[in-house]
């Protein structure tokens, strides 16, 4: 029998390990987009039913798992960016009921602003960016993970 065949009784367990450093840069990102879904939910939060699947604000451990809003970014390597990469912003709002295309453009713009007021508190002395990237917003430009 080859050592292939042997291999092939045995699950292989793949654990993906986040260095550190990267867990302590999005977790001061997280900490930016809880306060910006705080002010969005005092704000809008009232405007439109949640969905009927979603939990009221604060009922869970989460905020991306209550409340009209889940607010975020998500690491793109940025094939095929302007910017290459970055954070790509996501604003959701989670209701069965349509949301007029400017009031979503407008909650959009009220973010961008927020995280151009939020990421230099939160990371002081990097050249962070935030800009419209194609059809999202993208947070950009310094993401080394030196001094943190």
């Amino acid at each position: 029998m080859d050592g292939l065949s042997i291999l092939a009784k045995f699950p292989i367990m793949v654990f993906a390990m986040k260095d550190s450093r990267v867990e302590a840069w999005e977790g001061r990102l997280r900490d930016i987009f809880n306060r910006i879904d705080d002010y969005l939910e005092e704000k809008y939060g009232g405007k439109y039913p949640l969905h009927p699947a979603r939990s009221p604000r604060g009922a869970t451990s989460s905020k991306e798992h209550d409340g009209l809003f889940n607010v975020g970014a998500s690491f793109s390597a940025g094939f095929g960016s302007e910017y290459g990469p970055g954070y790509v912003v996501e604003v959701r709002m989670v209701t069965l009921t349509r949301v007029p295309y400017y009031l979503r453009a407008r909650i959009e713009e009220e973010v961008v602003d927020l995280l151009k007021e939020e990421l230099p508190k939160h990371f002081p002395g990097r050249d962070l960016k935030v800009a419209r990237d194609g059809q999202v917003y993208k947070i950009f430009g310094d993401l080394s993970l030196g001094k943190l």
